[in-house]
């Protein structure tokens, strides 16, 4: 059964989690590297931060945000139990109790206020915005993306995908979908099929 179209906080902790890649070279990529690579993931993102188009990151916003980062791959590797994590975080997870503090506190930072939104060819929707006289906090902002998500009816169907070379989590979509995307189902069959004939050989 096709599922509904995620939310937005569903989308944004995904997509941030996702920062973390393979890099088609058998390496794990980082797209949050360096403050220039969290301010063009910020631009893709419009939204996340008022006037996103003047955002540019510094370092402490963007060890911030990693931190945030850090928190939401170890609550989705908690998640998917009793599944394995993502290959990318299995030897370096924060605890659960430390991954829960650093979201919360980070979620904090910046007080909000619910903002209803409802333009004539949709739904209304409901978005935090920060509180009258506060600054947006890009972490706080985040943070509490994830939690929306992991309070919301997106998490049953997170998974990590676990084909070869693989570090993504997703959301599955169909009662039959156990990887990512079709190349990732393609590169799983092909290392079945290639350890099959290791085996009979």
């Amino acid at each position: 059964m096709q599922q509904d179209s995620p939310g937005t906080d569903t989308r944004l902790a995904l997509d941030l989690a996702l920062t973390v890649r393979h890099d088609g070279h058998g390496q794990v990529a980082d797209d949050l590297a360096d403050p220039a690579g969290l301010t063009a993931w910020v631009l893709a993102h419009p939204g996340v931060v008022p006037d996103t188009e003047a955002f540019a990151a510094d370092a402490s916003t963007l060890a911030a945000v990693r931190d945030v980062r850090a928190a939401t791959r170890a609550l989705f590797a908690r998640t998917v139990r009793p599944s394995r994590p993502s290959p990318a975080d299995a030897a370096r997870l924060l605890p659960v109790p430390e991954a829960l503090r650093c979201l919360n506190e980070a979620a904090a930072r910046t007080p909000t206020v619910p903002v209803l939104a409802w333009s004539e060819a949709a739904d209304p929707v409901v978005r935090a915005a920060p509180a009258q006289g506060t600054r947006a906090d890009l972490a706080a902002a985040l943070a509490q993306a994830v939690i929306g998500f992991l309070v919301g009816p997106d998490r049953p169907r997170l998974r990590a995908c676990h084909a070869p070379r693989c570090v993504r989590y997703f959301l599955k979509e169909h009662s039959r979908q156990e990887w990512c995307k079709p190349s990732c189902g393609n590169r799983a069959r092909v290392a079945r099929h290639q350890d099959r004939r290791r085996r009979t050989a």
